[in-house]
């Protein structure tokens, strides 16, 4: 073990091959720091028990080359620039384990296993990306017509090979802050693509996290996701403790592409922005819980929204939408057993909504269900209510199919010119 004070005996501690290295002062560096296979490096409390902070001043932070052990730091680049990142230039089929633990980080933390990489293993523990802007990287996950930038916290299989497999355990991961989130995606969890390398999570559990991808107003063919579980990503316990909120234009909230077994959302969810769906499902998710409502401001900013795939059991303490074309609940694939313990309420009319790489126009119905949509049961303990003019609260497609409803309250359409039921087929449906 060593210990490191300054720039020049960090550089010298690492020719000399140190792999144990101590670091008890903050320190500034002008270029980025290869790591080495092995390395453990931490840092001790100062004198008045503050961590050293290590800084780079323009350029790229640290870049692990194999198994490394980070713990115990502050470590700090210009947003724009990645504070932990692996070396692009992978030569080995085992990378060995990423140990990141109790860090503070501004800069992305950018996790991508290439080519030859068949096998590595990643521990995150209590570690905060307090600042990062990711919207020039462009390693993107394509599909349904858009790409998704990359999150403050990528954690990447970009190796194509079927065989390649990542696994992951990630406990207490928090990103951005109220007011200052992290630009471009979150946590950003993700396989090379369907039938590619792989990325396979145990159990994940997160903090706050609030991002925004500073998208502009009518560009269709890029999002973001404060929580994006992209394709080809596996989590089998997703667990989230603090709140979750995306700010800008197509800014999802909670997306999935990939597949999780068990999803539960102890605080607000909430999107800020056009077309910022709260719960956007791609993927296979067998069970999903929001403890709290699902909350959108935007234009076009559904709250829950089943486009493909399939959600076999959720539940939601309630579904609100505060502007036009804010659709509340959009059916479109095979859904089981959906309960929503309270209210469904939309406050708005007619606006434009981003639906799979195109803005269209939408009514701000409180519970849609389009053509191949189906719902095996539907419980709604409160009211379902929409206040816009011209809107229709619940409306069903040939060809949707709901076996059994349940709803306590009342359904209403208190605008305008506006209507509980598309059809009477569908009224007499939920009037039972």
């Amino acid at each position: 073990m060593v210990y490191v004070s300054n720039p020049i005996e960090m550089t010298k501690a690492l020719s000399s091959g140190e792999t144990v290295i101590e670091v008890t002062r903050s320190m500034v560096f002008a270029n980025p720091i290869y790591l080495p296979d092995g390395i453990q490096l931490s840092a001790i409390p100062q004198e008045n028990g503050v961590l050293p902070t290590i800084f780079f001043s323009h350029s790229d932070g640290f870049i692990l080359t194999g198994s490394s052990r980070l713990q115990n730091l502050s470590v700090v680049t210009l947003q724009d620039k990645k504070a932990i990142q692996l070396t692009s230039q992978q030569v080995a089929e085992s990378f060995g384990t990423i140990h990141l633990e109790n860090l503070t980080v501004d800069g992305q933390i950018s996790l991508i296993f290439r080519t030859p990489t068949l096998k590595a293993h990643v521990v995150t523990k209590n570690v905060h990306v307090a600042s990062s802007d990711t919207r020039t990287y462009l390693e993107q996950p394509q599909k349904y017509g858009v790409n998704v930038l990359q999150g403050a916290y990528t954690l990447y299989n970009f190796n194509a090979n079927k065989d390649s497999l990542v696994t992951a355990a990630i406990d207490n991961l928090s990103i951005g802050s109220e007011g200052h989130p992290a630009i471009g995606s979150g946590v950003f969890i993700s396989g090379f693509n369907d039938q590619g390398g792989r990325v396979d999570i145990d159990q994940m559990t997160l903090g706050d996290v609030y991002s925004t991808g500073l998208i502009p107003q009518g560009v269709a063919d890029f999002i973001t996701g404060a929580v994006f579980v992209v394709y080809g990503a596996h989590v089998s316990h997703l667990i989230q403790n603090g709140k979750t909120v995306t700010y800008g234009v197509n800014d999802m909230v909670l997306d999935a592409w990939g597949e999780v077994n068990e999803w539960v959302v102890n605080d607000d969810v909430i999107s800020y922005g056009q077309s910022g769906v709260g719960f956007v499902n791609f993927g296979t998710v067998n069970h999903f819980k929001a403890n709290k409502a699902i909350s959108t401001y935007g234009t076009g900013a559904r709250a829950y929204n089943q486009y493909d795939g399939t959600l076999k059991e959720g539940y939601f303490a309630g579904i609100q939408t505060f502007n036009n074309g804010a659709v509340g609940i959009q059916i479109s694939k095979k859904v089981g057993k959906l309960v929503v313990d309270g209210d469904i309420v939309t406050q708005g009319g007619l606006g434009q909504s981003l639906v799979k790489g195109v803005n269209v126009d939408l009514p701000a119905y409180a519970l849609s269900m389009k053509d191949g949509g189906q719902l095996e049961s539907l419980t709604v303990t409160g009211n379902i209510i929409s206040h816009g003019d011209k809107v229709t609260t619940v409306t069903m497609e040939d060809g949707a199919l709901i076996h059994h409803i349940e709803v306590a309250g009342q359904i209403e359409a208190n605008g305008q010119d506006s209507q509980a039921f598309d059809t009477d087929q569908t009224k007499a449906l939920f009037k039972g």
